[in-house]
């Protein structure tokens, strides 16, 4: 059974065609990991990969979601896994293409163990005094304690939240998550793109210039609100502003191309912490870099 791979970038870096490249390589399917990709209202403002590209081998989970569904990393852990596994079971390569970082280590990590806020409990501890929490917090965990910075409130008050709702030290059970994270990222095959940082620039200004002549207004015209998540994309509040009149549509690229940068940049932050995803440099102007994709997985395949 052929283990995913996993291809991640920021946006405009070309995953959509690296993937294909892959995928006809080493006899692939390719798995949206994009939040906004899985919902079928607006393909063009979220550069879902075109009716040719899908053409060319099977894709999963684009478009699968109506505009009114809520959408979580986790469901999309729930949605994918299937997916996969009926991929697999065909002999076949998944590769799990998107730019999601929450969503990808969802599905490649599984949820950390730790507990979820609990409101009650939360609204008990910021009645009480700094000192206070501290106290109880060294009591309970000296280990975590001794490596939180005690002066940071919400560092504190969560580090206690944890040690509270599960009945045991917050260190123990972050210190068994980090080593089963590093078991997992043992097994795990997966590349991210990286481009230069000018070539990245000029990419998300061509790509927004180009979805807005192209049917984004449209789409986000055709949008009921509210969407639940699809109101965060990037694009969609700044047509909307054009479109009641606020800015001219020099300003609505303007201000999608800087929200986007902006995105790409944290997105290189994320792959990059992600220290079991192998780098894969592109060049401009020069075609997908299959052979650097390949040999940068070839032990993990």
């Amino acid at each position: 059974m052929k283990r995913p791979l996993f291809l991640c970038g920021p946006t405009a870096s070309g995953k959509s065609s690296l993937a294909l490249a892959i995928a006809e390589a080493l006899d692939g399917e390719i798995v949206n990991g994009d939040a906004f990709q899985l919902y079928d209202a607006i393909p063009t403002l979220t550069a879902a990969p075109s009716a040719e590209e899908m053409a060319t081998c099977p894709h999963h989970l684009y478009g699968v979601l109506s505009p009114t569904q809520p959408c979580d990393a986790m469901r999309y852990r729930e949605m994918a896994l299937p997916v996969i596994a009926e991929i697999q079971s065909r002999g076949r390569l998944p590769i799990v293409v998107g730019g999601s970082g929450l969503y990808l280590k969802f599905l490649s990590h599984g949820p950390s163990p730790l507990p979820s806020g609990d409101p009650q409990l939360r609204a008990t501890l910021d009645t009480r005094t700094l000192d206070d929490l501290v106290d109880e917090f060294t009591r309970l965990d000296p280990v975590e304690a001794a490596r939180t910075d005690l002066a940071n409130r919400r560092f504190v008050t969560r580090a206690l939240e944890i040690c509270l709702l599960s009945g045991q030290p917050c260190s123990s059970l972050r210190d068994k998550w980090k080593t089963r994270q590093a078991e997992i990222d043992s097994e795990l095959a997966g590349i991210f793109i990286q481009r230069q940082r000018g070539d990245l620039r000029e990419r998300i200004g061509i790509r927004t210039r180009q979805m807005l002549t192209s049917g984004a207004i449209e789409e986000v015209a055709a949008l009921d609100a509210p969407e639940h998540g699809l109101a965060k994309a990037i694009g969609v509040s700044q047509i909307r502003r054009h479109a009641e009149g606020s800015i001219d549509l020099q300003t609505c690229e303007d201000d999608i191309t800087t929200a986007t940068r902006q995105y790409a940049k944290r997105q290189e932050t994320w792959f990059r912490r992600e220290t079991w995803l192998k780098q894969v440099d592109w060049t401009p102007e020069a075609p997908p870099p299959l052979d650097a994709a390949l040999k940068a997985i070839s032990n993990r395949l």
